[in-house]
Parts: C-alpha cells; sequence; structure tokens
C-alpha cells in the first residue's frame, strides 16, 4: 500500500538520523561532533477515514491529518439505520 495522501499528495520524504558525541558548550564540554549520519524516511500522518465522496458515495480512505485539518474532506455522518424486528406469527 503505498503511503501517499490522495487529497494533498503528500508522500514519505527521506531525511537523516544525526549521529552526535561530545558535550555541549554549554554544558562544559568543547562541542558536539557529528559521528555518523544514517538515512531514513519521514512518514505522513495517515488516518482511515471514513468520507463522503462528491459523487455521494460513502467510502474509506486514508487521508492526512493535514488533509482533515484543512476542511478538505467531509466526513460521512453517523448511520441511523436499524435492523428491521422480525414480526412474531
Amino acid at each position: 500500500m503505498a503511503r501517499i495522501c490522495p487529497i494533498l499528495g503528500i508522500r514519505p520524504i527521506k531525511g537523516h538520523h544525526i549521529w552526535r558525541s561530545g558535550k555541549a558548550k554549554k554544558k562544559g564540554g568543547i562541542g558536539m561532533h557529528v559521528t555518523a549520519m544514517t538515512k531514513r524516511r519521514f512518514f505522513p500522518n495517515l488516518q482511515r477515514v471514513k468520507l463522503l465522496l462528491p459523487s455521494g458515495e460513502v467510502r474509506y480512505m486514508r487521508v492526512s491529518v493535514r488533509a482533515i485539518k484543512k476542511g478538505l474532506v467531509v466526513k460521512a455522518p453517523k448511520r441511523t439505520w436499524k435492523k428491521p424486528v422480525p414480526k412474531a406469527a
């Protein structure tokens, strides 16, 4: 499954985890030094949400929280349908 928001197109981005050694100058040391940088990925915060599409269809989609906060998605209304009670014979 692709980790991409279908509304905003947000996808994972590349970055680094920076390893440092030493003691900060503020804390009385001679300064921090970078000893290694390992690759990592930052994933979008996707949530599974029940949406009301413009066509009127209700569907579950994985949408980023940024899209939800911006109000770009319309959540589906709560279902009020009740199971019919069978008639007693």
